[in-house]
């Protein structure tokens, strides 16, 4: 079982930032506007991440293919979008295999594309979960 109490500040502080974000260039901007203005915002609150760092993806132990999620902050995979239109099941869907295919916990998704910030916290299925 996954102890959330050791994401839930840092998944707190990743959606302070991208708020932040959203507030200082509003919406209607490409994707790559809010990916440098997500790392600039991390930068200023001092919260370590990667940014479009290859992470290994396995099938039964093998290497088979290598994905680039928009950051990485403590295990914590964050995929950025700016969409009016969200397809809100093909984005849990895509979340949650990167989240089976990297072996990481905890996966968010922050929107940029509305007047409003749309964000959502996914968590590896539990028959994915370490033991």
């Amino acid at each position: 079982m996954i102890d959330m109490q050791k994401y839930n500040k840092i998944t707190y502080d990743i959606i302070g930032a991208a708020m932040e974000v959203h507030k200082e260039l509003g919406f209607g901007f490409l994707e790559h506007v809010y990916q440098k203005g997500m790392e600039e915002e991390l930068e200023i609150r001092k919260i370590i991440f990667l940014s479009q760092s290859p992470v290994r993806v396995f099938y039964k132990s093998k290497e088979i293919a290598v994905y680039v999620p928009d950051l990485m902050i403590n295990n914590v995979i964050v995929e950025l979008k700016s969409l009016e239109v969200v397809d809100y099941d093909q984005i849990k869907k895509q979340i949650i295999n990167y989240l089976v295919a990297t072996k990481k916990e905890v996966g968010l998704f922050i929107n940029f594309g509305k007047e409003s910030l749309e964000y959502k916290r996914y968590i590896i299925p539990e028959k994915f979960q370490k033991k």
